[in-house]
């Protein structure tokens, strides 16, 4: 093997994990499998409470909510009778049956359905409390027109447990997690189904649909189980099917597998040993550590295979191949990892454990393929056939092609790419969080289902605060409260308010004779105070008014439910209400909170914090690949190929989709380090052409496509396939970014094989004379370069 002087260290550092090639296979495997045994304390939180940090100021304002009310998560079962007829003797009594076995939901401290509803109604001078249906099966069809006319006229019951067609009902129950189990929220979605599927098959008549804060948090789990169910092994399958076809050798492909497999079960080993909790963003991370893995293993084998077909053994091939790829493997990685990095801007935990767990991934996947892989590979029987000389192949071809259009090319792409990025601004910040699931997940499909019939799952609530004990039954509160209501039924988004101000109507009414013109607010403190004690006498357990009252009585909850809105909706609701409350509160403290504001800001907050991240990487990649390249107009004309493919892909994903939630909007700067890669790889041959070869630019870009030209569309495929995996993850935050990603590395490729060599030819003027140099010497062997 000739002598290599030009670098010298990596040579020697190539020969020497070829000399000792078994400790360095060992050391490997004992360090991985110490680290990955941190995953035995891997575990799934289903609380979608993970995707915000502590000091979340939304969270904070909801766990106050929280802690001053009885809690609000919920599991609402959604009655539909196949007959329509909700108020028949056997749907009611179906209906209440389901209300008595719910109160042995585990944890469950509330349930609320039309059948247990505390109808109030004067009888002489007493006030009577009772169940809005008591024996249903002794009730005549005067009976049932009775209770049908209270139960859709009543407001605390109407859009909320039955329907104004009165066709479909509910039954919610509230649940109190006391968490201190993971295994909590999976226990009351089991026993949820199997509540249904005992009432259905007890009235075939009845269906049931799931809803509720419960069952959306269960959603996350089995999203995130599911995906490492199948994503990972069917990305596994395609990975091994498409590297042998393009390898064409089942010992390199086993080597490669390798790879993966350890970097995967390192890097996730790690994050067990961090103490943190698996989310469905983070159940993505082996998919994406997957592919990411393989393009430094591809890249020094297809260097390997080249110098072993031109005559070299596996020892010194492999050195040769070290030597080449030492560089562009680790510039690679470096800007990769620093964009994957750049998802701790995130103010989504998930997404910033997602960014850390992949660049641990890639860190380690480099680390692998500079000394276990070369190890690994030079001891398995791997035999070539050897090639007299380099034939005309289709990069040969391509690069041909490119180098005689590179103007057209240049001009068009530039054209092409402007004419995509200026869909970018059809996206818009969206984050509907029922729509974080595809529609065939049970829970979209049974949200979707009772937000159509009944009653959907954003809600907005509010809390107002009196300045003094007991201070909710003061007039000039409950007329202000009252006031909010009247303002919130004004905006066409509010589907229903639930609020101590109907029921303080109704006791006035009942409190003088079922008289309707007093239905309306009481005007004196006094009486207001002892209608409410009354009344709260006259409840039975469990159906108290701790979810709207406060202990202390110097509180309300007023809950809003709302259509589904976009994030742009929800803060535009919130603003206008707040701005009427900052005009009307009347010294009253007014507190909003709900997980529908919390996922709404998180969005757009989110979106902006990783744009800054961006930029930061950007800049830090930049600097990286001038001093990496050696040459400040070389790595800024790297910049346009760098940061091109992100915009045009937002604006095809513009016309695709335009809704940009919290997961598409970590795609910029997850995927800037990851089309540096063919940048850099393709740029690393270009120069080495040019410096080393003493190549003009024309055959330069011939030098680096039959040199880097191959690997790059393996990695391309293989990263674009596993991403395109991903996009068929139920979990639509995983879904959406495995799209926009694959959309953007596959516009990268593109990028890099029809602008980035005429932008280099443009830039390097001397090479507009060298078209006719001969094309055998620019696809010579890397190791040619090397006498």
């Amino acid at each position: 093997m000739q002598k290599n002087t030009a670098t010298p260290f990596v040579v020697r550092y190539a020969e020497a994990v070829i000399r000792f090639r078994w400790f360095v296979i060992a050391i490997g495997l004992a360090l991985s499998m110490f680290a990955a045994s941190g995953g035995q304390f891997l575990a799934f939180t289903t609380d979608y409470r993970a995707f915000f940090d502590a000091s979340n100021p939304q969270l904070q304002a909801f766990e106050t909510m929280q802690n001053t009310y009885d809690q609000s998560d919920n599991v609402m079962m959604v009655v539909t009778p196949k007959d329509g007829k909700v108020f028949s003797p056997k749907t009611l009594e179906s209906v209440r049956w389901l209300t008595e076995e719910a109160w042995q939901f585990p944890y469950s401290t509330r349930v609320d359905s039309i059948t247990n509803h505390q109808h109030t109604e004067a009888i002489e001078d007493d006030l009577n409390v009772a169940d809005l249906v008591l024996e249903p099966s002794e009730l005549n069809e005067g009976d049932l027109a009775r209770i049908h006319q209270i139960a859709v006229n009543e407001p605390l019951l109407v859009n909320r447990l039955i329907n104004p067609e009165g066709n479909v009902t509910g039954v919610n129950v509230v649940i109190q997690l006391p968490g201190e189990s993971l295994d909590e929220i999976p226990e009351v979605a089991s026993f949820a189904r199997d509540l249904k599927e005992r009432m259905e098959i007890q009235d075939p008549n009845i269906d049931i649909a799931l809803t509720g804060m419960v069952m959306f948090n269960n959603a996350f789990g089995e999203s995130s189980q599911n995906d490492m169910a199948t994503l990972v092994p069917v990305m596994f399958l395609v990975v091994i099917i498409m590297l042998g076809f393009m390898l064409r050798s089942a010992w390199a492909t086993l080597a490669t597998v390798t790879i993966i497999f350890i970097s995967i079960a390192t890097a996730m080993g790690l994050f067990g040993w961090s103490g943190h909790k698996m989310t469905p963003p983070v159940a993505s991370a082996p998919t994406i550590i997957l592919t990411m893995a393989v393009a430094d293993a591809v890249h020094l084998l297809v260097s390997f295979f080249w110098e072993m077909r031109h005559g070299k053994n596996k020892h010194e091939a492999m050195v040769e191949s070290i030597r080449v790829n030492a560089m562009p493997i680790f510039i690679t990685s470096l800007t990769t990892a620093m964009g994957f990095l750049s998802m701790n801007f995130s103010e989504v935990p998930p997404l910033a454990h997602l960014g850390n767990i992949v660049a641990v991934g890639v860190v380690v996947a480099w680390i692998l393929s500079v000394s276990f892989l070369p190890a690994f590979t030079v001891v398995l029987p791997i035999k070539v056939k050897h090639l007299d000389k380099g034939g005309h192949t289709a990069m040969t071809a391509l690069g041909d092609f490119v180098v005689h259009k590179r103007r057209p090319l240049m001009w068009g792409m530039l054209a092409l790419s402007l004419m995509f990025i200026a869909f970018v601004p059809k996206n818009e910040i969206n984050d509907e969080f029922v729509e974080y699931f595809a529609p065939s997940v049970e829970f979209r499909a049974d949200t979707d289902y009772a937000s159509d019939n009944l009653i959907g799952p954003y809600t907005v609530e509010y809390s107002f605060q009196s300045p003094e004990s007991g201070g909710i039954a003061e007039p000039a509160y409950l007329a202000t409260v009252d006031a909010f209501i009247e303002h919130l039924y004004t905006y066409e988004e509010v589907a229903h308010v639930f609020s101590l101000s109907d029921t303080m109507k109704r006791l006035n009414k009942n409190m003088h004779g079922d008289d309707e013109s007093k239905h309306v607010l009481p005007d004196n403190r006094d009486l207001a105070a002892q209608y409410l004690l009354l009344y709260e006498m006259s409840l039975p357990y469990g159906l108290d008014l701790n979810n709207q009252i406060d202990v202390d009585k110097s509180a309300t909850r007023v809950t809003v439910t709302t259509i589904n809105m976009s994030t742009n909706q929800v803060l535009a609701l919130e603003d206008s209400v707040n701005q009427w409350v900052a005009h009307n509160h009347n010294g009253i403290e007014v507190i909003a909170a709900s997980p529908t504001l919390m996922f709404a800001h998180i969005g757009k907050r989110n979106a902006y914090s990783l744009l800054g991240g961006s930029g930061i990487a950007l800049i830090a990649i930049s600097i990286v690949l001038i001093f990496a390249l050696r040459s400040l107009k070389i790595g800024l004309l790297s910049l346009i190929p760098n940061l091109l493919p992100a915009g045009i892909a937002f604006g095809i994903w513009g016309l695709i989709s335009g809704e940009v939630g919290m997961a598409v909007s970590i795609v910029v700067g997850m995927t800037m380090g990851i089309v540096v890669d063919d940048s850099v790889h393709f740029l690393s041959k270009y120069l080495r052409a040019r410096r080393e070869k003493g190549f003009n630019a024309a055959d330069a870009c011939r030098y680096a496509f039959n040199q880097v030209g191959q690997a790059l569309v393996v990695t391309t495929l293989v990263l674009c396939c596993g991403f395109a995996i991903l996009a068929l993850s139920t979990f639509r935050m995983n879904g959406d970014m495995g799209l926009v990603t694959a959309i953007t590395i596959a516009v990268a490729l593109v990028v890099d094989f029809f602008l980035l060599p005429p932008l280099l030819m443009w830039l390097d003027k001397e090479g507009e004379s060298g078209d006719a140099k001969s094309e055998n010497e620019a696809l010579a062997a890397p190791a040619a370069s090397t006498s």
